[in-house]
């Protein structure tokens, strides 16, 4: 059995932890943070309780096999809870559709009651192409080691490359389907789950919404970051040795392989194998000197990076009448908030889509007279470069793009303002800072293009005994396939 070291626990290094331990290998896990997570991270303040990362889980099947096969079921580690309804979408015209947490009868349903015309034979027609995606690539494309544009070669279908339809964008998929813009609106927004803009993102990512709407949208009871702490906990039960506060400097080579992990202060681990759950340019970039390390920085520097994400955490007083777990607030010009973001140079967005996130969760509020508002918008990487980035750290920037923010919501039918008790503003630069995601890119790179998925960086990295997991690596970011990318290094491991 191997000696193997895990930098970052977040919840890809923490899977893949626990799915080596049980195999009988040595682990043991740095994270530069003082506590497990990475991006599932939480903030508490005053009782409430926020999700300060993923606010959404969905196929629950991913966990349930991760904790099987380490030592006991997901249910007796979480409170798993089915969201009902799902979505609330509300658009500039001042229609609103509320989607069903789960089934996408129930969901082309609502669509045709508020909507009328063909609306819900659409989105059955959107859903039944979007299914048939699923069961063509999840096997081949997102449970197995990537393979390049040789991936497609295991299609041996020509009409499931027609299904998938590689060069097809997200948006155009739309145009096909949906005759009525707001559905298409809604459709674009999962372009925003891989970091994406959907007119050039893969129509591939209409998996999504189907994979949301057949398997269940799912709450943890006390937040989603209570899965870092299941996950850390049954490292801890499987003997995997976790170092928090740690630091890792730098990926030791030995005649071409790796051969430990040096620590900032010094210490080396060594190491058979190395598992890198950070971002794969911070890896590529700063933990390796070597020349196929360079290539590889290289090879990603070519790939649009993912969009960011602008958060307000909202302590409210008083209960919201209609207020779903989900919201939607979208502009009339939905392209414009992409222009802002990829183009350059970046700005943040003038009129954008915003998302709240606010559970009816006892145990996320201080008592049945408040509510904890997670509250994103789509925004550029931090940096000072002026081309594709903003300067989050500006004078003044933050606190006047979350007062624009709140006022834009208000203009929208939404006014919390006057019942804010306080607020924490999180920006892309504080996300860079935090978990070293390189301009606070919330996916590594996004899946602009049709070459995209393929440029993504391999769980195999060029050099022997290192691989890569989390969101930056294949198959991309997310909950269900972090967990993924997990169970691909493990088996890759277990093959080496």
């Amino acid at each position: 059995m191997s000696r193997v070291v895990v930098i970052g626990a977040g919840v890809g290094g923490l899977a893949v932890a626990a799915r080596l331990a049980v195999k009988g290998h040595t682990v043991t896990v740095v994270e530069q943070a003082l506590a497990p997570g990475g991006k599932l991270a939480r903030y508490e303040r005053a009782g409430f309780v926020f999700d300060t990362g993923p606010s959404l889980f969905t196929l629950p099947a991913v966990y349930r096999d991760l904790f099987l096969k380490t030592g006991g079921r997901l249910k007796d580690a979480v409170d798993l809870q089915a969201v009902e309804p799902g979505f609330a979408y509300h658009f500039a015209d001042g229609s609103s559709v509320v989607v069903p947490g789960v089934d996408p009868a129930k969901a082309a349903a609502a669509f045709g009651e508020a909507f009328g015309g063909t609306a819900a034979d659409d989105w059955l027609r959107l859903i039944d192409r979007a299914s048939r995606m699923w069961r063509i690539t999840r096997e081949p494309f997102l449970q197995s080691p990537l393979a390049g544009w040789r991936t497609l070669l295991t299609l041996a279908n020509p009409s499931d490359v027609r299904t998938v339809a590689p060069r097809t964008s997200l948006r155009r998929l739309g145009e096909e389907y949906l005759s009525d813009p707001r559905m298409r609106q809604v459709l674009d927004r999962y372009a925003t789950y891989a970091g994406s803009d959907p007119r050039q993102a893969p129509a591939v990512l209409a998996t999504i919404p189907y994979v949301e709407q057949a398997f269940g949208a799912w709450h943890l009871g006390g937040g989603l970051a209570t899965l870092a702490d299941a996950l850390s906990a049954r490292c801890d039960e499987r003997g995997v040795a976790m170092r928090l506060g740690v630091d890792a400097a730098a990926i030791e080579l030995a005649d071409g392989a790796v051969s430990g992990v040096r620590l900032s202060g010094g210490e080396v681990l060594p190491a058979d194998v190395v598992v890198a759950n950070a971002d794969a340019t911070h890896v590529y970039e700063d933990l390796l000197d070597d020349r196929r390390a360079d290539r590889a920085a290289r090879a990603l520097a070519k790939a649009t990076p993912s969009l960011a994400g602008f958060v307000l955490l909202l302590a409210v007083r008083g209960r919201t009448p209609g207020l779903a777990h989900h919201n939607v607030w979208f502009p009339a010009d939905y392209d414009a908030e992409f222009d802002d973001i990829f183009s350059r140079p970046a700005k943040p967005v003038h009129d954008p889509a915003i998302y709240a996130c606010v559970p009816d969760d006892p145990r996320m509020r201080p008592d049945d007279e408040s509510e904890a508002w997670f509250v994103l918008v789509n925004a550029p990487r931090h940096g000072i470069d002026g081309s594709r980035t903003v300067d989050w750290d500006a004078p003044g920037l933050a606190e006047h793009y979350a007062d624009h923010v709140l006022a834009t919501l208000a203009a929208r039918g939404m006014d919390v303002r006057a019942r804010i008790g306080w607020r924490e503003v999180r920006t892309p630069a504080d996300l860079e800072r935090a978990t070293r995601a390189p301009g606070g890119s919330i996916y590594g790179t996004s899946s602009n293009g049709a070459r995209a998925a393929f440029q993504r960086p391999a769980n195999a990295s060029p050099i022997p005994g290192l691989y890569l997991v989390g969101g930056s690596a294949h198959p991309g970011g997310g909950l269900p396939l972090v967990g993924m990318s997990a169970e691909i290094v493990a088996t890759l491991i277990g093959r080496a």
